[in-house]
């Protein structure tokens, strides 16, 4: 497995991660506990050093489960998670009632890491992220408390998620911010705008999750394709039937260039992502280990400038269909 290193910092990671949330929400029922752990087990076998979780998803089991799979591999591994949301409040991104309330203030990012630390049975974190950033909480607080713990030695590395420029910028001064987190793929390429050359500027490594279009850009989709009815994705506007339908599109694209390159349409998607910085390492996700399998071969597929320069020129001419988020979800969730 490639290796990669996030930013200007000394992080050293698989050049892609292994997202976790799946695993345990969002899409539908949790995964089996012990098919989750043998998988997490077989992407460290395969050089996979990534690990990313969050005390949000579940909330809660998910760095327990990541905590018991891994925790005999420690010194192969490198586990980030996030604070910032007050999970004391119902945690249902579809809910009419009972929202994720936002809570950065230092003295719960602090209660959170010893959680953290000891559902994931480690003696430090080793990249700690805001998940969300706090309007009511400035952000120089936020990196002063992450600050500390890593003078503790309980955090190894601070990050953002879904950051704006500005809250990178004054995040960056108090304590060095060595990788961001936002969405970006084919189908979400927001960063592209000034988010790519704030982080090459300030040395700083891009995370992108839903590097597949949440299962989207694998293929595997269409407009008659039905999900559980606890999937979140049937409240994504991205997601309904018309949408998917228009956004086929894209897919056709990666689907063109995987039939010449002997390969699949996910795996397209990612190598692109490689493609675009050095420093950027996806975190797709998966409960399967031939999809699994399937992600870590776009590391061996290498997309020429003439390549790229035909997905570009052709995925110009797509507009991709549907927002990211409803309302309700941006303002539940945060996502």
């Amino acid at each position: 497995m490639q290796k990669r290193t996030l930013g200007n910092s000394n992080l050293e990671v698989s050049a892609l991660g292994l997202g976790c949330m799946g695993m345990s929400m969002s899409y539908g029922p949790a995964g089996d506990k012990q098919e989750m752990i043998a998988l997490l087990r077989a992407a460290v076998e395969r050089g996979v050093t990534f690990f990313d979780t969050a005390e949000a998803y579940g909330p809660f089991t998910n760095e327990e489960l990541i905590g018991e799979a891994l925790s005999p591999l420690r010194d192969q591994v490198v586990i980030a998670t996030k604070f910032g949301f007050n999970l004391d409040s119902t945690f249902d991104p579809k809910a009419e009632r009972g929202s994720v309330g936002l809570d950065s203030r230092p003295e719960h990012i602090k209660r959170v890491a010893e959680a953290s630390l000891k559902r994931l049975r480690i003696d430090a974190i080793d990249l700690f992220y805001q998940h969300r950033v706090d309007p009511n909480v400035p952000i120089e607080d936020v990196a002063g408390a992450v600050k500390d713990l890593i003078q503790e030695g309980k955090v190894k590395y601070f990050g953002l998620s879904e950051p704006g420029i500005q809250t990178i910028r004054r995040a960056h001064a108090v304590q060095p911010v060595t990788a961001v987190q936002s969405e970006y793929s084919l189908w979400t390429r927001d960063p592209e705008a000034e988010l790519l050359a704030t982080l090459e500027e300030l040395g700083i490594g891009l995370v992108p999750f839903s590097p597949l279009g949440r299962g989207f850009l694998t293929g595997k989709m269409d407009e008659n394709t039905a999900f559980d009815t606890s999937d979140f994705r049937n409240v994504l506007p991205r997601f309904t039937p018309e949408a998917r339908k228009a956004n086929l599109a894209l897919v056709d694209l990666l689907g063109t260039i995987a039939k010449r390159k002997q390969s699949t349409p996910a795996q397209i998607a990612l190598a692109w992502l490689l493609a675009q910085k050095p420093w950027i390492v996806p975190i797709p996700g998966t409960r399967k280990l031939a999809r699994l399998d399937e992600n870590l071969g776009a590391t061996e597929i290498e997309l020429t400038a003439d390549d790229l320069r035909e997905i570009e020129q052709a995925a110009a001419k797509i507009t991709v269909q549907g927002a990211r988020y409803n309302e309700k979800l941006l303002q539940l969730s945060g996502r």
